[in-house]
């Protein structure tokens, strides 16, 4: 008797059909590994499959000798369109053995060299396009790799053009296929008679998409036999070639099956392939370097030719890792051949029955730890470089299939794959339109990103017209460098402005927005100045006019729209910035002191280093002293603004005020103007989490859009609306109906949108920050407009203070206007002043692995006067007022790396400390692993220490920690600051820390990951805990160590084995 395999509990008639999403098969798939383990089994339709995850049991069943590919599921319904093509013939069918015989000569080394040139003018058709297109246009990666990929398969294999970069929409042939192979998987969930019955036009479509492709087969076929070829290419081999063991040929219907199946296969899955490396590669600026150096220093400017493919090891590697973690043909099934006995899998013998179908999960096998260790989710293309990737364990990467029924192509893919590679990093920098991306999936059989759009900027010293010469083969122009190059420029009304460049990265939108003001002060100084992200100025920082770069660090790391460009920064190596002057400014929080303004410091110092001069000293600002903008005005008017002006000129005065936007202001029509770029996400359930007359703290569950995916441990990032409070005190300020609205004119430097009318209550609630506190200039610029001279003069006296914000009480400008009622600033230069509204990140505080669509916040409430005046935080606030049935605009921000739960849940234990809401990664963390254990899933041990005021008053999810802990998912240890003798006399957690260190060091021993999450306050106390029970255990195990030995451990530590998230 074998052990049984897990599976869902079942629901009568239905069995387990609701466990499964038709439209997100494989987060599904990958969800239900997640929570019964890397082998399951699901009843659908009275059918039993088994499906497994893990190395162990894909090396067993890739055992040609007891078992043989088994056809289920879609691709029974695929044989609806092409019958016994090689990919979706039975075993027993002689035409597979036929087809496959005649044609594997097609793709031996020699035929697919002589389809290297046909490769190569497709694809330089992609670059041409790309090219033509410009720097701005929004590229639809999978799209136009479609296009690349069907059109060469067609070209190489069939003699036969497409032409898709001629034509506005893909081919027909793509339509029609995308439409056929969803529904394949659609039939599969329901009965056939419901197909006819309920989904008459799906069905329809269904087979006049089959009609479609087997018309498209049919015409080359026929175009091939009126127009004889000598083309040795896959068409002549159907038409003409004999099988060598049988002599028999292939009949009409086979030929036509496979050419349908070539057409689907040869170009689906490497368009996938090549979509989602460059997903990869953007989001790993280290692996996009080494693939254009590798570029650069094997092919250079020169042609690419077929000799360069053997000699690019590291996109090779990048394309197997790709492989590894998006195997693009995600699964592949199996049966034993032995049909009368049962089957039983891996070491702890999971019994399966006669006849029953394995499917294997191919992206959760490839991520399996006890092959590819704990960081296993990350792209690594060097474990797949030759020597690593020799070493790997027999049947461990399976991305092409297994055995003879492996994928016949993958020669061609390889080819191509590596060849459009290197033609666009020969030619191209790429950046993601969206720095923030989250991977999501479009699945049919076949797997992609969706909704994932880049742009493209040719690299320097290319321009269209030399790259289509060069790529056709026409005479290129002996020096670009050289070329007189006439720039038209755009210039306002007046006296010609000087250019001036300000690249910004950003998470937050705090450096963007700083990088707007100094854009919009710019004019007043005489100069044009262009807003950049930093990776825009990757290879491409201009010459011959100021560059300003402002930019912030995360825990040491570049924001997301830097990586690329810190990445090349880093990699120079002698003057290549020479020409070129600059400017830095830095924004950082002094609680992340060993990182603190890492990225600002880095990029003046190679600035410098690699030849640019420096025309300031470099500005900073820490976040701690919450007065980011006022640093940033105190150094832009008293530092940069004076060097700007002697180094290069412009309208020197002595006192620039903030300008207003050109703008008139309409009062008569009503109506909401909003613009959001992040999703809509419904409220499902608010509730509190306090007891009254404590701090709140409240929890909010959303529904998510349906492709926004999540880990425990990630962030939801929300982008608020102002209070309703406050954006009536701006109307009541300024006497503005409720209904107004303004018109920004075009060619201004704002966030709102200009040309066209806004509704002004809608603006100031959705685009801007009303509660930000006034900067100095800001501050004597409103006190500039009071007519009151003995007011006026007060108040630019404060305004000349070191201190002035803070004897200011960190006022807002409404604040100031509502202080001084006779100041008569007008509204536009009001407007001016506002900053963009910014996204807040907040811990999700669940797990997808409980229900993949909802995701829950766990958040303290900010409402508290002070000096007389209320401060109302503004996303919190804005959160503590949805209702159920609201819409909120989201988006997924992955938390680093590091602070995930571990991929090997039987033998890592974890540590999680944390204060207040930082308890929100933590249900997350926790919850997960309940629904494990529910699933009968072995768990390591884990410890949780909580931080709160009272036992009873702020417990946060007091009976959910305890039914957890009873079921053995974690073990909670709690610190009550006002009432610590509930908790062994600790009053904060790294006391109780420190008073359970015994078993935490036990756990610490034994492999464990630390994670933290809560205020600096929290931070810092728990690293000091950390060491101290360090130093003891070292000197208890007779390795006693100096604390500065430890302290250099710790660091070494940090993201590995302890990992932190610690917040303002």
């Amino acid at each position: 008797m074998g052990t049984p395999i897990p599976q869902p509990p079942e629901l009568p008639l239905l069995g387990n059909a609701k466990d499964i999403d038709p439209h997100n098969l494989l987060v599904s798939q990958m969800r239900l590994a997640d929570v019964y383990g890397p082998i399951y089994k699901l009843r659908i339709g009275g059918k039993e499959r088994v499906t497994i995850g893990a190395y162990e049991f894909l090396n067993q069943i890739c055992d040609e000798k007891h078992f043989q590919k088994e056809l289920s599921g879609p691709l029974l319904q695929v044989r609806n369109g092409i019958g016994d093509g090689l990919f979706t013939a039975h075993n027993y069918e002689e035409n597979w053995a036929l087809a496959h015989r005649i044609l594997m000569p097609a793709f031996g080394p020699l035929p697919i060299k002589d389809m290297f040139d046909e490769m190569h003018d497709i694809a330089s058709q992609l670059l041409s396009k790309w090219a033509r297109y410009g720097p701005d246009y929004r590229i639809s990666v999978t799209d136009d790799f479609t296009r690349v990929t069907l059109d060469s398969i067609a070209l190489c294999a069939m003699d036969t053009r497409f032409n898709s970069f001629y034509r506005e929409t893909l081919h027909p042939f793509v339509d029609a296929m995308v439409f056929f192979l969803k529904e394949s998987g659609n039939r599969t969930t329901r009965p056939e008679f419901l197909s006819n019955l309920l989904y008459r036009a799906d069905t329809q479509k269904y087979w006049d998409s089959i009609k479609l492709m087997r018309d498209v087969a049919d015409h080359v076929i026929h175009e091939r036999r009126a127009h004889p070829s000598d083309k040795k290419d896959l068409v002549s081999s159907f038409l003409n070639g004999k099988d060598p063991k049988t002599g028999k040929t292939l009949s009409d219907e086979n030929i036509a099956n496979n050419m349908i199946t070539f057409l689907i296969a040869g170009h689906e899955t490497t368009s996938g392939l090549l979509s989602f490396m460059f997903v990869q590669l953007l989001k790993n600026p280290a692996a996009y370097k080494a693939v254009q150096k590798e570029v650069d220093e094997v092919v250079g400017r020169g042609p690419i030719t077929y000799e360069h493919m053997g000699k690019i090891p590291y996109i090779t590697a990048c394309l197997r890792e790709t492989l590894r973690l998006y195997p693009t043909a995600p699964a592949f099934s199996v049966a034993s051949k032995d049909k009368d006995r049962p089957t039983f899998l891996g070491k702890d013998m999971y019994e399966c029955p006669p006849g029953t179908i394995i499917t294997a999960l191919l992206p959760r096998i490839h991520r399996d730890p006890a092959v590819w260790g704990e960081d296993a989710e990350n792209f690594k293309p060097e474990r797949m470089l030759d020597e690593n990737f020799n070493k790997l364990p027999p049947n461990s990467w399976k991305p092409f299939g297994n055995g003879m029924r492996g994928c016949i192509g993958r020669p061609f893919a390889w080819q191509e794959a590596l060849l459009v590679t290197c033609m666009l990093f020969q030619n191209f920098d790429f950046v993601a339109e969206d720095p923030n991306y989250q991977l999501s999936y479009s699945q049919s059989l076949t797997i992609k990103p969706a909704n994932f759009f880049i742009k493209a900027m040719l690299r320097p010293g290319i321009d269209a017209i030399s790259l289509e010469r060069g790529l056709y083969g026409a005479p290129t122009k002996k020096d670009l460098a050289a070329k007189d190059q006439k720039i038209e420029k755009m210039t306002t009304p007046g006296k010609p402005k000087k250019p001036m460049s300000v690249f910004f990265g950003s998470n937050a939108g705090t450096c963007q927005a700083l990088a707007s003001t100094l854009a919009n002060a710019a004019a007043g100084y005489g100069y044009d100045a262009s807003v950049s992200a930093l990776d825009a100025g990757t290879n491409n920082v201009p010459k011959d006019q100021p560059v300003v770069v402002i930019t912030a660090s995360y825990e040491g790391q570049p924001p997301d729209n830097a990586a690329h460009f810190v990445e090349w920064l880093e990699g120079l190596k002698g003057s290549e910035l020479a020409g070129r002057k600059y400017a830095v400014f830095g924004c950082g929080h002094r609680d992340w002191q060993a990182t603190f303004q890492r990225i600002p410091i880095l990029t003046d110092t190679l600035f410098e280093e690699r030849g640019a001069q420096r025309l300031v000293a470099r500005g900073l600002s820490d976040a701690a002293d919450n007065d980011i903008f006022n640093d940033f005005d105190k150094w832009a008017d008293n530092t940069f603004w004076p060097a700007i002006i002697k180094e290069y000129g412009g309208e020197a005065e002595a006192d620039v005020e903030i300008t207003g936007l050109d703008m008139e202001i309409s009062t008569h029509i009503r109506s909401s103007d909003l613009r959001q770029d992040v999703s809509e996400a419904i409220v499902e359930d608010v509730k509190v989490l306090t007891a009254p007359g404590e701090p709140v703290k409240r929890h909010i569950q959303f529904k998510l859009p349906t492709d926004m995916t999540y880990r425990a441990g990630d962030y939801l990032a929300v982008l608020p609306i102002n209070h309703a409070q406050i954006v009536r005190r701006v109307f009541k300020r300024f006497r503005l109906p409720w209904d107004a609205r303004i018109h920004i004119k075009e060619g201004q430097n704002t966030v709102l949108p200009t040309g066209r009318d806004l509704g002004l209550y809608a603006s100031l609630s959705a685009y801007v920050e009303l509660s930000q506190p006034a900067t100095v200039k800001q501050v004597a610029t409103i006190a500039k407009t009071i007519p009151e001279e003995e007011m006026r003069d007060k108040l630019l006296a404060i305004s000349k203070k070191d201190d002035c914000i803070n004897t200011l009480k960190r006022a807002s400008p409404l604040d100031l206007l509502e202080t001084y009622p006779t100041a008569a600033l007008p509204f536009s230069s009001f407007l001016s002043m506002l900053p963009p509204m910014r996204i807040r990140q907040y811990s999700i505080s669940s797990s997808p692995l409980v229900d993949p669509a909802t995701c829950t916040l766990t958040y303290s409430v900010f409402d508290t006067e002070k000096g007389g005046r209320r401060y109302l935080g503004i996303a919190s606030n804005y959160l503590a007022e949805l209702q159920k049935g609201d819409l909120v605009r989201v988006s997924v921000r992955p938390s680093h790396q590091a602070f995930h739960l571990p991929l090997d849940i039987a033998n890592v234990p974890i540590l999680m400390i944390c204060a207040g809401s930082g308890l929100a990664p933590f249900r997350g963390f926790v919850q997960e692993r309940a629904k494990q254990i529910e699933a009968r899933r072995t768990i390591a041990a884990a410890l949780l220490f909580v931080g709160c005021r009272s036992p009873d008053k702020d417990r946060l999810y007091a009976e959910e920690f305890a039914h957890w802990e009873s079921i053995g998912a974690v073990k909670v240890y709690y610190a009550f600051s006002k009432d610590a003798s509930a908790s062994k006399g600790c009053k904060y957690v790294a006391d109780r820390l420190w008073a359970e260190r015994e078993e935490a060091r036990a756990l610490w021993d034994a492999g464990a990951k630390i994670f933290v999450c809560g205020s600096g306050a929290v931070g810092d106390g728990v690293r000091e805990t950390i060491i101290k029970i360090s130093l003891e255990g070292m000197k208890l195990r007779g390795d006693e160590k100096t604390e500065e030995e430890v302290r250099k451990w710790f660091t070494g530590i940090r993201n590995e084995r302890f990992a932190s998230d610690v917040f303002a």
